[in-house]
């Protein structure tokens, strides 16, 4: 995977390892039916590892939600092709959100099966780090489901540590953002 220099902050040209090209950037409110046409693309399992239960389709309310988050508080990259926002497919969301009176951030991560195990999870992860260091956070977080190898693994790969929740089948990964961790924050973009 290689990218390109001299975009706006956050956004970056990719070049999968099968050769598709992506652009990661912030979403934006125009995003939002690409969006909802990216969700039905997806596998039931996908969903489900997500969002933790059977879900059919993205409502318009949730898309909109999605795509204008606070930038105080909230900060959502999407791989998307290289086309005009509101015209290129979405392949992957990346979620960082604050959580209010903490210096805590939780993490989501949906890439679709069209473009997994590309590297794409570790780049859009390694982004979420760097924005919370940059927010000067102490830990980011997600709860994934046991079953979730892949996240799992990527995570611990990280330096994320694991430990169990009280919801059946799930467990949190955890990263000590005060901990230096060159894996996670390596091969950053210039701002």
């Amino acid at each position: 995977m290689t990218a390109r220099n001299r975009l706006p902050p956050w956004h970056e040209e990719i070049r999968l390892a099968n050769g598709r090209q992506v652009l990661v950037r912030p979403i934006r409110p125009a995003d939002a039916e690409p969006l909802r046409a990216a969700f039905d693309l997806l596998q039931p399992d996908e969903v489900r590892q997500r969002f933790l239960y059977a879900k059919k389709e993205l409502s318009p309310e949730t898309a909109l939600r999605l795509t204008q988050p606070n930038p105080k508080s909230e900060f959502v990259l999407v791989a998307a092709e290289p086309l005009t926002p509101g015209d290129a497919l979405l392949g992957a969301v990346a979620r960082a959100a604050v959580l209010p009176g903490t210096r805590h951030a939780e993490f989501h991560i949906l890439v679709s099966h069209y473009v997994a195990g590309m590297g794409l999870g570790r780049h859009l992860m390694r982004r979420l780090v760097r924005w919370a260091k940059g927010k000067r956070l102490e830990c980011l977080y997600g709860d994934v489901l046991e079953e979730n190898e892949p996240m799992l693994a990527l995570a611990r790969s990280l330096g994320f540590q694991q430990s169990p929740i009280e919801a059946p089948g799930m467990v949190r990964v955890s990263l000590d953002l005060k901990r230096p961790s060159a894996e996670a924050t390596a091969d950053t973009p210039q701002d």
